[in-house]
C-alpha cells in the first residue's frame, strides 16, 4: 500500500489520548467510522467505559451515544489501526522548557505496532519541526520502517476551548497537513468528515506546527499589553475596565482584558516557539517579556490587595483570605498550568490564612495538583480579603451581597475578573 492507493475509506481510526482534546474528537470521529480511544492511565479508561468524563466536556449522553467508540489501555487493539492521532500533552518543565515526554512515549508505542501504509497525525501543541525532527525519527526506531516510503505522517494542531460549549471541534476551523501531497489531501479529507467550519490546508508540515504556536503566542503578547496597561492605570488611580471600554468605541481595538494567563496553551505554547527560536540562534525579545509580565501578575494582585488592606487597618499577619476560583479559566475543571496558585502563594508569604474555594473542581485533584484543599462552602463573615480570581457563574449567581457577607464586617473585595460593578467592590486590576 502506497499514499497514492489510501482512501479515507480505508482508514482504521486510533485516537492516543483521551484528555479535553482526544476525547471530543474520537466522539465525533465515531459518529462516521469505528475509532479506538486508547490511553495509558487505566483509571481514565475505566472512568470513560462506565459513561462518565470528569472533564465535563463529554456528557453521559455523548459517551452512551458513541457506540463505534472503544476504549483501551492494551497495545494490542492498535494493531489493526493504520491511523494515528495523537493528542497527547505538550507541557513545559520547571525550567519552562518544552518537555517532549508525553509525545514521545506516545510515537514509541505507535512505533510498536506502526505498519507499511499507516499515517500518523499529530495535533499536540509542538515548535515547528518538531514532528519530522522528533517524533518521526522515534517512529523509524521503534517500527523499523522507513519515513514517507512505508508510513507518513501529518500534523493538525488541535483548537479545543475547554468548557466552552459553543465553540466545539467540530465549529472551528482546522489546520491540516501531511508529509506529502497526497498524505495532506487525505489527512484534509479525513478531518472534513466531521468539521463542519471547514479546514485550512496548510502548504507543510512546519507552517501548520507554526501557525498553531504562534495563536496562543499572538494572544500571549496582547494580553501582556494590556496587562502592563493596567498596572499603568493602577498607579494612575484610573479604571482599566473604563478606559477599555471607552478605547473598544473604535471598530478595530481589540478587546482583551487584564488577568491572569494560565492553562495549557496560552501559559505554555509561547515556550515552545522560543526555545526552538534560540536552538537556530535568535534570542525572542518580545515574546518573553511578554510572558515575563503575565507570569507576575499573581504576585501582583496578592500584594494590591494585602497593599488594600494595610489601608484598611487590618492585621496582615495572620488574616484569612478567601480565593474563589482555582481553575485556569471560568465554567470548567482544568487545573492545568493555572496561575491563581501564584495568589495563594504570595499571600501564604505573608502568613495570611488562605481559603480556596471551587465548585468546579474535586479535593482529590487539587490536593494532587497543588496540594491545596479546597473548602466545600466557605464560611460566612469570616474573611479579611477577598478574591474574585475566576469567573465561574455560580459566583456570578450568587451576587455580590452574598459574597460580601462572606467577609467580617471590615474587609477588601479583589474583582479580578470584572464580575462585578465597580463601584460594588474594593478594587479591580
Amino acid at each position: 500500500m502506497n499514499e497514492e492507493r489510501l482512501k479515507t475509506a480505508d482508514l482504521q481510526l486510533a485516537i492516543i489520548g483521551l484528555g479535553y482534546v482526544g476525547l471530543p474528537l474520537a466522539i465525533e470521529f465515531s459518529k462516521k467510522r469505528s475509532v479506538v480511544g486508547f490511553d495509558i492511565n487505566q483509571v481514565r479508561v475505566d472512568e470513560l467505559k462506565s459513561g462518565q468524563d470528569h472533564t465535563l466536556e463529554a456528557s453521559p449522553a455523548e459517551l452512551s451515544e458513541a457506540t463505534h467508540l472503544s476504549f483501551t489501555t492494551n497495545l494490542e487493539d492498535l494493531r489493526a489501526c493504520n491511523c494515528y492521532i495523537v493528542t497527547v500533552p505538550t507541557p513545559i518543565d520547571k525550567h519552562k522548557q518544552p518537555d517532549l515526554t508525553p509525545l514521545i512515549k506516545a510515537s514509541e508505542t505507535i512505533g510498536k505496532v506502526l505498519k507499511v501504509g499507516d499515517i500518523v497525525i499529530y495535533e499536540s501543541t509542538v515548535y515547528p519541526g518538531a514532528t519530522e525532527e522528533d517524533c518521526v525519527p522515534v517512529l523509524e526506531k521503534h517500527s523499523g520502517l522507513k519515513f514517507n516510503q512505508d508510513f507518513f505522517a501529518g500534523y493538525s494542531p488541535e483548537r479545543i476551548n475547554p468548557g466552552d460549549k459553543e465553540h466545539r471541534v467540530t465549529s472551528i476551523k482546522k489546520v491540516t497537513s501531511g508529509s506529502t501531497p497526497e498524505i495532506a489531501d487525505l489527512v484534509d479529507t479525513l478531518y472534513n468528515e466531521i468539521i463542519t467550519a471547514g479546514t485550512h490546508k496548510a502548504p507543510s508540515i512546519k507552517v501548520a506546527e507554526a501557525a498553531k504556536v504562534i495563536e496562543n503566542t499572538q494572544r500571549d503578547i496582547n494580553i501582556a499589553l494590556i496587562n502592563e496597561l493596567a498596572l499603568i492605570f493602577n498607579k494612575m488611580g484610573i479604571d482599566t475596565e473604563a478606559v477599555l471600554q471607552a478605547a473598544g468605541s473604535k471598530w478595530n481595538f481589540l478587546p482583551f482584558r487584564p488577568g491572569l494567563v494560565g492553562g495549557h496553551c496560552i501559559g505554555v505554547d509561547p515556550y515552545y516557539l522560543t526555545h526552538k527560536a534560540q536552538a537556530v540562534g535568535y534570542h525572542p525579545e518580545i515574546i518573553l517579556t511578554g510572558r515575563r509580565l503575565n507570569d507576575n501578575m499573581g504576585a501582583y494582585v496578592a500584594n494590591q490587595l494585602i497593599k488594600a488592606m494595610i489601608k484598611r487597618r487590618i492585621q496582615i499577619e495572620g488574616a484569612r483570605v478567601l480565593v474563589m476560583g482555582l481553575t485556569f479559566k471560568e465554567n470548567c475543571p482544568d487545573l492545568r498550568n493555572t496561575r491563581v496558585v501564584d495568589i495563594v502563594t504570595e499571600l501564604q508569604d505573608y502568613n495570611c490564612t488562605v481559603d480556596v474555594y471551587d465548585p468546579w473542581v474535586t479535593v482529590a485533584a487539587a490536593d494532587h495538583e497543588y496540594g491545596i484543599t479546597p473548602l466545600t462552602l466557605p464560611e460566612p463573615w469570616a474573611y479579611d480579603g477577598i478574591v474574585l480570581a475566576v469567573a465561574h457563574h455560580q459566583f456570578k449567581t450568587m451576587g455580590v451581597e452574598a459574597i460580601r457577607a462572606l467577609g467580617k464586617q471590615n474587609h477588601v473585595l479583589y474583582d479580578l475578573k470584572y464580575l462585578f460593578p465597580a463601584d460594588a467592590t474594593d478594587m479591580r486590576l
